[in-house]
């Protein structure tokens, strides 16, 4: 790289660090504060708002890091105006299952950071506690379109720990990149990845069998740490104010334990649950048992056998975070179809989720879906890019619990906005124009505009 590009790459980069901001009480709080942004109108280009419509020859208005409108013929005072002519707008991309930052490039023993294998319930460890912000990959995403990302811990285990959903922002710590306000999400795996790690070592589970005796040892014993700590808040308290001795005891709190705090916030429902889970018949047995312990699952993870359940996931409203055609490469991933991510969205309340799992896949999700439609359309169904850019966007912003804030181009919610040189599902698009809450972060066209890790500055790139 040349000595005054890379310097230049590299003042761009800390320019982009967003400030930190004051410290929260709970531990490890968002310190994100957006960019400081100009006001920027885009005029006159196709715009897929992320809720179903298309608008043709339409304006979208940034301002103050919201989206301030969308329509046509919207006033320009005092923005800097882009011309769309010939060009698309669709919300930011999310990818709800990623390991950037935890599994970052390049790929060696000393980076691996996402699978606790340990233990098979390991749900007090975070994933954000292994992200690493100077990931190459995180640059390389929002050059395809992605302005937020949830990072969960591998699949290793029966519970694998906590998940994080992030702003693709360059920044220094993961703090500084961590979504505001959005909840935390447990990683959950079942079939043959928590039975192969722990029966090689000949400990449970070794079978499917063990999994389910696994997980439901875990709530058991997560139901009576919860109902100790409730039983202790509500002796406690008077009329909103803490006592300081219990009516029973000595009015000591229970001992705090990490890993039951994950469960019992499950348990809670404020916590999300996103289960790695191939098979139809293990999804089913999951949503057993969350009715047996009353949590509530957000989605299901790979499921290449989702479409066997898709009138089911529909009306227990979880949502199913899909490849568009990747399967076969174990037994339980043997029975996929192309057309499953269509038919899990086909039910009335569908939630399909067109997601990654890959730092090089995260990079063209937009070419993902796109082969979702097309396989699709072969049999029949109406798959216009309206309709399929919610995979991407709305469904998933909703399946991480985001949706009140990105995922739709709606006035007030973040400016995560993307302008493609084209239709984002021909295999010929590009991200030209890539804005995280109304900061302009990348731009194919603007050297200065294009992130890079301080890790790859003064590597070598191909021209």
């Amino acid at each position: 790289m040349r000595p005054h590009l890379r310097a230049s790459l590299l003042a761009t980069t800390l320019l982009a660090l967003p400030a930190l901001a004051p410290a929260a009480e709970s531990p490890f709080a968002s310190t994100y504060s957006p960019l400081a942004s100009a006001p920027v109108l885009i005029t006159d280009a196709t715009v897929l708002t992320g809720d179903g419509q298309r608008l043709e020859n339409a304006d979208v208005l940034m301002r103050d890091g919201k989206v301030a409108a969308v329509g046509t013929d919207l006033d320009p005072a005092g923005a800097t105006v882009v011309d769309g002519r010939g060009k698309w707008v669709t919300p930011g991309i999310i990818d709800v299952h990623s390991h950037l930052g935890v599994y970052p490039s390049p790929g060696a023993t000393a980076h691996g950071d996402g699978n606790e294998m340990t233990s098979p319930v390991t749900a007090q460890v975070w994933a954000e506690h292994g992200v690493w912000p100077q990931d190459p990959g995180f640059a390389a995403a929002l050059a395809g379109g992605v302005t937020s990302l949830m990072i969960l811990p591998g699949s290793a285990n029966l519970i694998g720990g906590r998940g994080v959903v992030l702003k693709n922002v360059p920044a220094t710590t993961m703090q500084a990149m961590k979504f505001p306000d959005a909840p935390h999400s447990v990683k959950m795996a079942c079939g043959e990845n928590p039975k192969r790690v722990y029966g090689s070592r000949g400990q449970a589970p070794m079978t499917r069998m063990g999994n389910l005796a696994g997980y439901r040892a875990a709530f058991i014993e997560a139901q009576k740490y919860r109902e100790a700590w409730d039983k202790y808040e509500a002796a406690n308290k008077d009329d909103g104010k803490r006592r300081r001795k219990s009516s029973e005891g000595n009015g000591q709190p229970p001992t705090r334990d990490l890993r039951m705090d994950t469960l019992a916030d499950v348990l809670r429902g404020e916590i999300g649950v996103h289960i790695h889970c191939y098979r139809a018949d293990e999804m089913a047995l999951m949503i057993d048992l969350a009715r047996e312990f009353d949590f509530k699952i957000a989605a299901f993870h790979h499921g290449v056998e989702a479409y066997k359940l898709a009138d089911t996931l529909a009306e227990e409203n979880i949502c199913g975070a899909l490849w568009a055609d990747w399967w076969g490469f174990k037994m339980e991933a043997y029975d996929g179809i192309q057309e499953n991510i269509a038919l899990v969205d086909r039910p009335k309340n569908g939630c399909a989720v067109v997601h990654s799992d890959s730092s090089e896949g995260i990079q063209r999700l937009n070419q993902e879906a796109a082969k979702v439609m097309a396989r699709g359309e072969r049999v029949g169904m109406s798959l216009p890019p309206e309709h399929a850019i919610r995979w991407l966007t709305a469904n998933a912003a909703k399946a991480i619990g985001v949706a009140d804030a990105t995922g739709t181009l709606a006035e007030g919610k973040m400016a995560d906005v993307v302008l493609w040189n084209g239709n984002p599902f021909s295999v010929y698009a590009k991200a030209e124009k890539v804005y995280v809450d109304g900061a302009l972060l990348y731009d194919r066209n603007d050297p200065a505009r294009q992130p890079v890790s301080d890790f790859m500055l003064g590597q070598e790139v191909s021209p």
